[in-house]
């Protein structure tokens, strides 16, 4: 059932707001169209059930997590009033909402003094950090492994930057040697460190990045929009837990509340170690920023208006779950990663399925072991759709096969990637709802395996 409890304390504090602004003299608003309100959304929510059940544990295939009733109930508040945070004048209570709460999260960081702001997600994050990499290096390249987030390569385009992929390790990581070779050749201005990659939540080896700037002197850009938040956990496997606690060494790092912050879409943020950046933003606008002295949030944005209910939601969230190591909402993602874990150690076990490599945090990704790789392949898209038969919802991927090739066996390598089952196992949740899921991965994955043998055993013999 999708939560309502916190109706009832939405509506008082609601009243509270109204009551602020009783001062001012009544007046009749004008609302257009007012008597089909109720049709319109009965229309929007048969429109709305047309929806896979991201909110349910049973829904485990794309990076969706759904808000925080709090982040819910403030961003909605907040737009009773709709206040654009790009300047004071829009958005006086909520940009400072949006400071504070950017601190807090640049604070998992053990950054005090830096420069940051929210965005629209991590493409628009992606794409700052990107633009003031440009700006310190003028027509040097952006490095970004094979894995990283299509987004990079996009962006370097829309800037002029040029751009190149790093080859990936057997774990979906940026290759060491590979990029100590490229950088050795110079002309390199940022190596992106992807925290988390979207395919398989792989972490680039960050300590071995970090130690080749100190002697080729690039930027380390962290596009940590997936995985960033793992820096509060205390489960993780030794080298990637070493890799976040020198998350805060990186020129600039993005993160995305929306993901594993519990926010709506959109809300991304990004920051820079350095503010002397802010240089880069300064422009002129003979109207924007006149009512005060203080730093306006749009002189340090690309992006002008923005929503200052995005900021309201973060804010009320993290005052309800502190951004802390050992805290509630810290433990909530160390849950996923161990639903995870016990997903990946049943499909290990079980000869019907091929596995990668474990998961660094909550994703990982499995295809049935058939004869040949372009077999498992199709059979992956058939279990995909038998799945969701059964309400439950994974993703499809596409795969090199040398990520498989530790565990492809006997398998025929008659393709170089595969396409395979996905998962993603970010709600808390998922730890409860892990037998259930495996439960109707097996049934699944029988039904499959069957009809592909039927055919086979039905066939005519050939006649005399």
């Amino acid at each position: 059932m999708l939560d309502q409890d916190g109706f009832p304390a939405f509506l008082e504090a609601l009243r509270r707001m109204d009551a602020g602004f009783s001062a001012l003299p009544e007046h009749q608003s004008t609302v257009a169209g007012v008597e089909r309100l109720a049709e319109a959304l009965n229309a929007t929510v048969e429109r709305l059930r047309d929806n896979y059940p991201y909110f349910h544990p049973l829904y485990a295939g794309q990076m969706l997590k759904p808000p925080h009733p709090v982040a819910r109930l403030a961003y909605t508040l907040a737009m009773w009033i709709n206040p654009n945070n790009h300047a004071l004048d829009g958005g006086r209570a909520t940009s400072a909402m949006e400071k504070e709460a950017v601190a807090e999260i640049a604070g998992m960081f053990e950054w005090k003094t830096f420069l940051g702001h929210l965005c629209g997600g991590g493409t628009m994050a992606n794409l700052e950090a990107l633009w003031v990499a440009g700006q310190l290096h003028p027509r040097k390249k952006i490095l970004a492994s094979e894995q990283a987030h299509y987004t990079h390569g996009r962006i370097s385009g829309v800037l002029q930057l040029p751009f190149e992929t790093v080859p990936c390790d057997g774990q979906a990581r940026m290759d060491v040697k590979a990029l100590a070779n490229r950088v050795e050749r110079g002309d390199v201005g940022t190596v992106v460190a992807t925290m988390g990659t979207t395919a398989t939540g792989s972490v680039d080896p960050l300590l071995e990045i970090l130690a080749l700037r100190k002697k080729h002197g690039f930027r380390v850009h962290a596009d940590a929009a997936y995985g960033g938040y793992f820096a509060l956990t205390e489960n993780l496997a030794e080298d990637t837990e070493r890799a976040f606690a020198r998350l805060g060494e990186a020129d600039s790092i993005v993160i995305d509340p929306h993901k594993h912050g519990l926010q709506p879409y959109g809300c991304g943020c990004v920051l820079f170690q350095d503010p002397k950046v802010g240089r880069f933003y300064k422009h002129d606008s003979p109207y924007t920023y006149f009512s005060s002295a203080e730093l306006h949030l749009g002189e340090i944005s690309l992006e002008c208006s923005r929503p200052g209910a995005a900021a309201a939601a973060l804010w009320a969230t993290q005052r309800v779950l502190p951004l802390k190591k050992g805290g509630e909402f810290a433990r909530g993602l160390e849950r996923g990663r161990m639903a995870a874990l016990a997903l990946f150690e049943k499909l290990r076990r079980d000869s019907r399925f091929v596995t990668t490599f474990p998961p660094e945090l909550d994703i990982m990704v499995f295809a049935p072991r058939v004869e040949s790789v372009s077999e498992a392949s199709a059979l992956s898209r058939e279990l995909f759709e038998g799945a969701a038969k059964r309400d439950l919802h994974l993703a499809v991927a596409e795969l090199p096969i040398r990520f498989w090739e530790a565990n492809l066996g006997a398998m025929k390598r008659d393709h170089e990637t595969m396409t395979c089952l996905r998962s993603v196992l970010m709600k808390p949740e998922h730890l409860d709802w892990v037998e259930r899921i495996w439960d109707l991965l097996s049934l699944s994955t029988d039904e499959v395996l069957a009809a592909r043998e039927r055919p086979t055993k039905s066939r005519p013999a050939n006649p005399v």
